[in-house]
């Protein structure tokens, strides 16, 4: 069974995810723009932040590297 408050924090990790993988690509492109910096960093920060923590058991670290791997 399905419990709605994991089906919502999962939804908030996925969008997280893709907003991070179109934060690589455009800082890849353009990484003299400040606000496609700003992007992946304000991302970064939120993949460690605590609230991460109270989402998922995924290791941050682990998710931002295998992302920056798969954009390279």
């Amino acid at each position: 069974m399905d419990i709605p408050y994991e089906n919502l924090a999962n939804a908030i990790i996925l969008q997280a995810v893709r907003d991070y993988r179109l934060a690589l690509k455009r800082y890849s492109r353009h990484p003299e723009k400040d606000a496609f910096t700003q992007d992946k960093e304000e991302l970064e920060r939120f993949f460690r932040s605590e609230w991460f923590g109270v989402l998922t058991r995924l290791d941050p670290e682990t998710l931002i590297r295998r992302l920056c791997e798969e954009a390279a």
